[in-house]
């Protein structure tokens, strides 16, 4: 029996909550993972979890056990790293998180492209709006927008300004007309983030911010901008998201002295370890060209 493997299957199975979870990480099949699981409790003479149809627990003893394997993967990864950190050419699995439009507009390109100049490097990119623990999560690089808090495990590096922009339809602003200050927005048609309120929203010129009381509300930044590009009303969302639609004509920005100062954006990775080429090096990538995007 491959004990580290099966300490691998395991730890997976316990993390990601089932043996079909575990299997797609880990390109298994489920029977495969309950087969690794199965040698560990009949080598242990202990079973580790407790399973029916609908969910699964881990017992004292694979409490136990599961938290010293982690132990023990952890203490193997880093040993590996500290092998492959002598590599000149970045390889591996790349973990990366960011935020969903800044993910799909800008980071994924980047990487993208990044790739192709390291083709032994394997992305996987990860889009969300919560923040993730690097370190639980097993994530190399976070990208993040806005004020960091202090944390001195991580080391972040600037790249860039996540910067808003205002702008309608040349249908609606003809039918509506074109605001020229922010009073007039009460006599518009605004839409509006669900995820914004009094504590999020994004503040406009001095205390304004975009109204609370929209015409039509969304959870999705996408799905708002086809809104806007049909004439629902006015629309507030990443420059990033509309760039090609106010080249092209599709959407006219208004109100630009009004929009919301840009944000920082970051990337962090850990510094608890020596950076792999392929930390080291992407990170460095988005530093060099993150600014194009986000200049």
């Amino acid at each position: 029996m491959d004990r580290l493997r099966s300490m691998e299957v395991f730890v997976s199975a316990v993390e990601r909550g089932s043996f079909s979870a575990a299997a797609r990480e880990l390109d298994l099949s489920p029977v495969m993972v309950g087969k690794h699981v199965r040698q560990l409790e009949t080598h242990l003479g202990a079973q580790l979890l407790q399973r029916n149809t609908r969910a699964q627990s881990l017992t004292d003893a694979g409490r136990r056990f599961y938290d010293e394997s982690r132990k023990v993967l952890e203490q193997l990864a880093l040993a590996e790293a500290s092998v492959e950190s002598l590599r000149a050419e970045p390889r591996g699995r790349l973990r990366i998180t960011a935020a969903t439009t800044l993910g799909a507009c800008v980071i994924a390109p980047l990487a993208a492209e990044y790739q192709n100049g390291h083709p032994q490097v394997r992305i996987d990119l990860d889009l969300s709006n919560s923040v993730v623990d690097l370190v639980d999560e097993g994530f190399d690089v976070a990208v993040r927008i806005g004020d960091l808090d202090a944390d001195l495990n991580l080391v972040a590096r600037p790249i860039g300004l996540y910067r808003m922009a205002i702008c309608a339809s040349p249908d609606y602003l003809a039918r509506h007309g074109t605001p020229r200050t922010l009073d007039e927005l009460a006599a518009h048609r605004c839409l509006g983030h669900s995820v914004w309120d009094r504590r999020n929203g994004w503040r406009l010129t001095g205390e304004s911010r975009w109204p609370e009381d929209t015409t039509f509300l969304c959870n999705d930044g996408l799905a708002l901008r086809q809104a806007a590009l049909h004439g629902a009303g006015l629309l507030l969302q990443p420059s990033i998201l509309v760039a090609d639609d106010l080249s092209a004509g599709r959407l006219v920005s208004v109100l630009e002295d009004a929009t919301p100062a840009g944000r920082p954006v970051h990337a962090l990775y850990r510094q608890d370890r020596q950076p792999l080429p392929k930390i080291r090096s992407f990170v460095g990538f988005l530093e060099e060209r993150g600014r194009e995007w986000l200049g």
